[in-house]
């Protein structure tokens, strides 16, 4: 069965599901593989459960309903690629190295007040999850939003490819990823691939104009800019509790935290003024936005007031967040501080990089795991389960605390001993 076909078949059954745990009946299964599992083993199981079809790679399945193909996910990403090419609608691709998930979210938010949107669902932004956000276009989509995430040089060729975006936006470049990358070159030449996708397809960009990183990318693309100066310019009104900004005669009340939301904020300012969306909705859409999953969310517990930026980490993110926890005021502050992952020969550098920072600012921190650890240092601990049977002797009170670390630290279950 070729792709046509298989995309035929999907019209009549356009739902897609991996995983038997969550399956949805009448929906057509594909048995992707992974490192400690084969969904070829599951397809049977997906069928009987309500699933009309399988998409498998596994010549020794053998039912009726189970289409055999040369690679399940290579067929999964052709699908996506030739239903994407049914639709003439702008797709949004996004990429960076911090606030591509808030900064999706935030536009998706806005544009939703005039638009049927489709938009990347929380971090599905890999080579798996962008063909499954592209399968969700439908007759009645106008704008799609593609979040694109990255770990090695080529993964944003091959999802643009994808996704075949017509208008992009790289938020930042900063140190995420090292491990894959290299080095912070090695960030800048992987997400400029976006770049290069719209300038050999004649797409639009949106740049912040204050980066001067991303201006000097070497493309001749059409740019529409933001930041503090650019075609959208604003500024920070305040930073405490949560950042106001100000854009024309508005001051813009957002739930974000953090000085560095400032773009993120200019961002959704920039492209939903492009799709035309009045300044005033913009305001009310931005001001309706609330993080979710521990994303810059404040808890409020019953001895302490906890910022919880405990989603994920990377150097750039956590001195930025630092900065401005810095910059806020807060009485009593304290920063609990978890490694950051995936920074292969980096890690070392980083690590000291973020302690020294802190005893430059004289801020007050505990650091959890093995890459922050000092056996001279009170303040550190091996895992956040010694921290916890720590806190049981000797409870924190009476501060604002900021929590950030990578997302297999696992900060957020500190919060209920906090």
């Amino acid at each position: 069965m070729n792709i046509t076909e298989i995309h035929r078949l999907y019209l009549k059954y356009p739902s897609i599901c991996t995983d038997t745990r969550n399956l949805c009946r009448n929906s057509i299964f594909f048995a992707l593989r992974g490192d400690n599992f084969n969904g070829n083993e599951f397809a049977k199981e997906a069928i009987k459960k309500g699933c009309k079809y399988a998409i498998v790679d596994d010549k020794n399945i053998k039912h009726k309903n189970c289409i055999l193909v040369n690679n399940v996910l290579e067929t999964l990403q052709s699908l996506a690629k030739y239903h994407r090419k049914k639709y003439n609608i702008p797709v949004i691709g996004l990429t960076g190295t911090n606030g591509k998930t808030t900064s999706k979210e935030l536009i998706n938010h806005t544009l939703i007040t005039q638009y049927n949107c489709v938009a990347t669902q929380g971090n599905l932004n890999n080579h798996i999850g962008v063909p499954l956000t592209i399968l969700r276009i439908t007759n009645k989509t106008n704008i799609a939003i593609i979040e694109m995430g990255a770990n090695h040089i080529g993964e944003i060729n091959l999802l643009c490819n994808i996704a075949q975006p017509t208008h992009g936006i790289i938020t930042n470049i900063g140190s995420a990823h090292l491990e894959g990358f290299k080095s912070k070159k090695g960030v800048l030449k992987a997400k400029s691939e976006l770049y290069h996708y719209l300038n050999n397809h004649n797409g639009i960009c949106f740049i912040n104009n204050d980066d001067e990183i991303l201006k000097k990318i070497d493309c001749n693309i059409h740019q529409i800019s933001y930041g503090k100066t650019g075609k959208y310019l604003g500024e920070i009104h305040s930073i405490t509790p949560f950042i106001k900004v100000r854009y024309r005669k508005y001051i813009i009340n957002s739930n974000l935290i953090g000085n560095y939301q400032f773009y993120n904020i200019m961002l959704t300012i920039c492209v939903a003024s492009y799709f035309k969306i009045s300044t005033k909705n913009i305001k009310e859409a931005i001001e309706g936005y609330s993080p979710q999953n521990n994303r810059s969310q404040i808890i409020r517990t019953k001895e302490n007031v906890i910022i919880a930026d405990a989603y994920n980490a990377n150097p750039s993110s956590m001195i930025g967040m630092l900065q401005s926890f810095c910059e806020q005021e807060y009485d009593n502050k304290l920063c609990i501080l978890g490694d950051m992952l995936e920074l292969g020969k980096a890690t070392r550098e980083e690590h000291e990089i973020i302690r020294s920072f802190i005893n430059k600012q004289n801020l007050n921190a505990i650091f959890i795991g093995n890459h922050f650890y000092s056996a001279n240092d009170k303040r550190s601990f091996i895992d956040r389960l010694e921290f916890i049977s720590f806190l049981k002797d000797n409870p924190i009170k009476n501060k604002t605390i900021l929590l950030k670390g990578s997302r297999s630290m696992k900060l957020e279950e500190l919060i209920q001993y906090l």
